[in-house]
């Protein structure tokens, strides 16, 4: 399977849903109660018992139905590591072929009580090799896990599982993106028998835009993690039936693997910005973040798009090459180097009313992954990285902050294979260096690059007013800012 770029309205789903969405499904704007309708019913009214009001924050995604679902979880009192965590497990069921439960993805979160983002890094891992079609072995659950303990103090781990269980359970809408990949894709992976029962037609055609799809076994996997944590996809019921289903699905993963893979808190790369702010990236081993300095450098030194870009693919072939400290490879990469033919991620941006923020990036190594699910458990293992054809993605985040102040002003992601460090780095050189609403960053931003931002340009706590949310409008993402009333 090659790799491939880039949501639709939600129907009604049954009112026997919503038992387990609870205190999630609280009100919001006209926008995002248009695209969570049909999966959280009705808002509830201002005075009941959990509603927030004011000011919420915003979210940016790849994909709305995601997005809508990070924006409830705000204005039920979540945080941006909550509002992050419950849109990428929903995002493991509306956007399959590049997020899922069998993939993995890097993400920073800025506490303002720390005052300096943390890089969490989860990407999925090579494996012990063999069978037919190599795959990673799965860190999303676990990752989404340390993010979110990276920012205590708001909704329960458990409780963000649930919107993407019941999307699995009881339908979610098929999306512009998620139907682009699957047309891009089609033959290949409905040689699958499960992915053509979940995404298929009786004709054998793709399911259309704004149809809704199911996947029992899926909700049932989201199920047992709600349930039992997400340790038992490691080292529990789950990881043994991961260990004797997963050559099925090309690949073998071992028990021994599922339980040694770990999440890794990091630091970030930082830079300088102007009038004290600084900027994190996400490090190496999610080298699009390394790539994006570079790129923004050369940037914030008066050079092109083209110039960055150059400079971007250079310092990430030097980070796979030879390794080494980031900084060090800023310093020394050139302009001339090349990388083959990139896979495709997605992302996703949350800040919150507190100014604290996350950005992350997701893949699957490869669209749809091995492009077999695991049987009997509705979800697609990642490709093992660095196998035949198969190359890690360049996961892109960044987060902008005073320090002095301890104060948020921006988050982004990039996305879109070799063109999604550019889309970062264009997007923070449009806020931050030439003081630019977000929006103009797309003008900049080559195909197939996607970007997604949030900026408080007078910084947050503060200015709320002034925030801005924007999802690139050349994709099929949403961007949602997020006021209670």
């Amino acid at each position: 399977m090659t790799p491939s770029p880039r949501a639709a309205r939600p129907r009604h789903a049954p009112r026997a849903a919503l038992a387990l969405l609870g205190l999630l499904l609280l009100p919001g704007c006209e926008t995002a109660r248009s695209l969570t309708a049909g999966i959280a019913g009705p808002s509830i009214p201002a005075g009941t018992p959990g509603f927030v009001q004011g000011f919420l924050g915003g979210v940016a995604a790849e994909e709305p139905v995601a997005a809508s679902i990070a924006r409830d979880v705000l204005s039920a009192g979540g945080n941006a590591a909550d509002a992050a965590v419950a849109a990428a497990f929903a995002m493991s069921v509306t956007y399959p072929s590049r997020v899922g439960l069998g993939g993995g993805g890097a993400c920073l979160v800025y506490d303002v009580r720390r005052n300096e983002p943390e890089a969490v890094l989860f990407l999925p891992g090579q494996g012990g090799g063999g069978g037919d079609r190599p795959a990673a072995v799965p860190l999303l659950a676990r990752g989404l896990f340390a993010v979110h303990s990276r920012l205590g103090g708001g909704r329960p781990f458990e409780e963000l599982l649930a919107p993407a269980e019941q999307l699995a359970r009881f339908g979610a809408p098929m999306s512009r993106a998620l139907h682009a990949d699957l047309t891009a894709v089609r033959a290949p992976l409905f040689a699958d028998a499960q992915s053509r029962a979940v995404f298929g037609t009786a004709e054998a055609g793709v399911i259309p835009v704004g149809e809704r799809f199911r996947n029992a076994p899926l909700a049932g996997t989201l199920s047992a993690i709600r349930l039992a944590g997400a340790g038992d996809f490691h080292q529990g019921a789950l990881a043994r039936r991961i260990e004797e289903s997963s050559p099925q699905a090309g690949g073998p993963i071992a028990a021994a693997d599922l339980r040694a893979a770990l999440p890794r808190v990091a630091r970030p790369i930082l830079l300088e910005g102007r009038g004290g702010d600084r900027i994190a990236f996400l490090p190496p081993p999610a080298d699009g973040g390394l790539a994006a300095a570079a790129a923004f450098r050369a940037l914030q030194a008066g050079q092109g798009p083209a110039e960055a870009q150059a400079r971007a693919i250079a310092a990430a072939a030097m980070a796979r090459r030879e390794g080494g400290e980031p900084m060090a490879i800023l310093a020394a990469a050139g302009a001339g180097a090349s990388l083959p033919p990139l896979p495709a991620s997605a992302g996703l941006v949350v800040y919150d009313r507190n100014g604290n923020a996350v950005s992350c990036a997701f893949t699957l190594n490869n669209l749809f992954g091995t492009g077999r699910m695991v049987p009997g458990m509705g979800f697609l293992l990642a490709a093992a990285p660095n196998v035949g054809r198969v190359q890690p993605p360049l996961l892109s985040g960044a987060i902008a902050w005073a320090p002095v102040t301890r104060a948020f002003k921006m988050a982004a992601a990039g996305s879109g294979q070799e063109a999604a460090p550019l889309a970062l780095a264009a997007a923070l050189e449009t806020v931050l260096l030439r003081e630019r609403p977000a929006a103009d960053a797309f003008a900049a931003i080559p195909e197939p690059g996607r970007a997604q931002i949030g900026a408080c340009p007078r910084y947050l706590p503060g200015w709320p007013q002034l925030c801005t949310t924007v999802s690139d409008p050349r994709g099929a993402g949403v961007a949602l800012g997020a006021t209670g009333r």
